[in-house]
Parts: structure tokens; sequence; C-alpha cells
């Protein structure tokens, strides 16, 4: 695989890239996205046509993956059918040497997911894919009617919104913020994670910095900060049954995945009004 990572770890199988992923890179943890049929659960009305096909047609309009992965499922018989994601960028977006928009495509052959399109950033520093919160173009496809031309479009759709993540990201660099500011941030943002039932890492272990590109007090590195934190795990909390310290999980499950992130740069966007109010 040319600079390829790939893992089946946790609930899903994925596979990234510093350049655009093959056929061939996809297909070996990726299945899903090369199903040829649908699901046995799914009736006549619905329209298959298979994510490879749309795949074809977004790359001749320039878009091209450097991410997927696929969700684990406990039926066997719907692992060739389970819902998947790419995340892929335009070639108008991948001159930016510190982040790159890219379109999230969702989608699934067992009636678990329509055809969805998310906006979403890619931070290279800690290589590391953000979506982008409700403000932003969520595009859904259902399976009928000229899908692989209204996949394409909803694709343009949220290319059009690119100007406004950028905007916004940049505003976000712009905003410093205190100590006690970024402590709120980050005590926010374990409420999205952990239910007030459970015990949570401390704050403090959430903002620590792993690298000298993220020691800056700005609102966009201390949200992606707190966003790298929370989705790779690896973070001590008291276990309130067991009562001993144990590690949190990486999040790797589709779902988990894209509500976590989009609430996290809602959350981010809020700060930003509030301090730009």
């Amino acid at each position: 695989m040319r600079n390829a990572l790939s893992s089946n770890i946790g609930r899903s199988f994925a596979v990234r890239s510093n350049n655009p992923l093959s056929d061939d890179q996809l297909r070996s943890k990726v299945p899903a996205i090369y199903a040829n049929e649908a699901h046995t659960s799914r009736s006549d009305r619905y329209t298959w046509i298979p994510t490879h096909v749309v795949l074809a047609a977004l790359r001749k309009e320039g878009f091209e993956p450097f991410m997927a992965c696929q969700a684990k499922v406990r039926d066997p018989s719907r692992h060739a059918f389970a819902k998947h994601m790419i995340r892929l960028r335009h070639q108008s977006q991948m001159t930016n040497q510190e982040e790159s928009n890219e379109i999230i495509l969702l989608n699934s052959h067992d009636g678990t997911s329509s055809y969805q399109m998310l906006a979403g950033c890619f931070r290279f520093v800690c290589q590391n894919g953000m979506v982008c919160g409700d403000t932003f173009q969520d595009i859904r496809v259902q399976h009928r009617g000229e899908l692989v031309d209204n996949v394409i479009e909803g694709a343009y759709e949220v290319l059009k919104t690119f100007d406004q993540v950028t905007e916004s990201r940049d505003t976000m660099k712009s905003i410093a913020l205190s100590d006690d500011e970024q402590n709120a941030f980050a005590e926010a943002s374990l409420v999205l994670r952990f239910s007030d039932s459970e015990s949570k890492p401390k704050a403090e272990d959430l903002l620590r910095r792993q690298r000298s590109e993220d020691v800056k007090a700005d609102l966009w590195t201390t949200f992606n900060v707190v966003q790298e934190r929370l989705m790779r795990g690896g973070l001590s909390k008291i276990d309130p049954v067991k009562k001993k310290v144990t590690r949190t999980r990486a999040i790797n499950g589709i779902d988990g995945n894209v509500t976590l992130n989009k609430a996290l740069w809602t959350l981010a966007e809020a700060m930003k009004e509030i301090k730009t109010a």
C-alpha cells in the first residue's frame, strides 16, 4: 500500500493514506463499498447502486478518497453490506498544508443508512479528521430515483459550504482563550462523551498537549486537542463499579465518531460566538 495505514480494531475496519486510495486498497479493508447486490432484507422499492459506482462518478468530478472505514456487524450475513464511511477531498482543497476540507460520504447496502454527505476537516499534524456541526450542509439521498446524480449534486452542495468552514476555522484560530475558558471548554466536552452517572477523566488531562504544534491557547488548537484526546481514548478515569483506575476507549464506530465530532464542532462554534459577540 502507498503510505496507507489500516486497522480492524474496535467496531470498524479502516484504511487511510496521505495519497488518494486505490480501489484495491479500499476493497481490502472496506468490502461493503464493492457489494455486488443489496442485502436480502431490502424490498423491490430499494434503488441499489453500489458505493463504488458513486465513488467512480465522484472521482470524475475531482473528488478523491483518503480514508474509509466499515462498521463491524454481529450478523455475518451483513458484513458485505454494512454501513461505511469515505472521507474525500476535492482537487480544489488539496493545497493547504495544515488542514484540508473534506466531504464525508456515508452509506450502507442493508438499510441502516441512506447516502449521506457531511462537511469535514482533516488536520495533518495529528492525522485526525473532524466533522463539521449542524450549521453546515447535511445532505441525505434516499435509495430511490436518480441516485448517482443526486449524490454528486449533494457533494457539490457540501463543497459550497467550504468557504464558510474555512472562515469559521480561521476565526477560531484568532480567538485566544484564558486557562479558565479552556478548562470550561474541556469540561463541557467531557459531558458530550460521558454521562453524569459515570466518572470522567479530568479536564486538565484532556487539555494536555502532546506535540509542540499544539502549545497554543487559541480556540481552534484547544478544540483539536480536546477532540483528539476524546476520540483516541487512553485517558485515566475511575471505574465507578470496580473503584479502580481505567483507561477510556477510542471511538472507532462510525455513528459514535460522527455524533461526537459534530457535537464538539457545535460546541466550538458556540464558544466562538460567545467570544466574538
